[in-house]
């Protein structure tokens, strides 16, 4: 049994340190919960993640859908009275949960990692090249293609991308977080 605590704790331990927040602090007001965008599309609600880690709870937590939906969009840390940075904590359940092969979203994992060789390659994202790879990465090839080509023709999606003048910086900060 000690066995299963020291485990518990290992997880809500390595969850603060990582994230840097005290989740410790977080006494279920809800507050984070009632202005949450992603609520509708999620399987646990923030307050409820949080819980979930204090608890030590891993494999549920690492499982669920929510960590994976959150858009970072910090609107739970605007309105947590205790300062504790729900997107923080969102962000480090998914490392761990990319480094522990538990991704249960595949597929916005998949986007996320689009999104950044795009901006890593060009500067910037490029809406063409970034959704051409995500499609043929993910299978999805056709499902959505009348919507791209509106926008290619409304001139939404350029054919070839802008660069940025300051690449190098961009390059810099992709080798510093590596």
């Amino acid at each position: 049994m000690s066995f299963i605590n020291t485990e518990k704790k290992n997880f809500f331990n390595e969850v603060k340190e990582k994230s840097g927040q005290p989740i410790e602090l977080c006494y279920q007001c809800q507050k984070c919960a009632s202005g949450c965008i992603a609520t509708e599309y999620a399987d646990y609600y923030p307050n409820e993640i949080l819980r979930m880690v204090q608890f030590g709870q891993k494999d549920r937590v690492l499982g669920c859908s929510s960590i994976w939906i959150c858009s970072s969009c910090e609107t739970c840390g605007a309105r947590c009275p205790n300062g504790i940075n729900i997107a923080e904590v969102m962000d480090t359940l998914k490392e761990i949960s990319i480094r522990e092969g538990k991704v249960k979203e595949k597929n916005i994992n998949l986007f996320h990692n689009v999104f950044l060789g795009s901006v890593k390659s060009f500067g910037r994202v490029h809406e063409g090249s970034m959704m051409a790879i995500y499609k043929i990465k993910s299978g999805d090839l056709m499902s959505d293609l009348d919507i791209g080509l509106k926008m290619f023709r409304k001139g939404k999606m350029p054919l070839l991308p802008h660069r940025v003048k300051a690449k190098g910086k961009i390059k810099s900060i992709f080798e510093k977080t590596v």
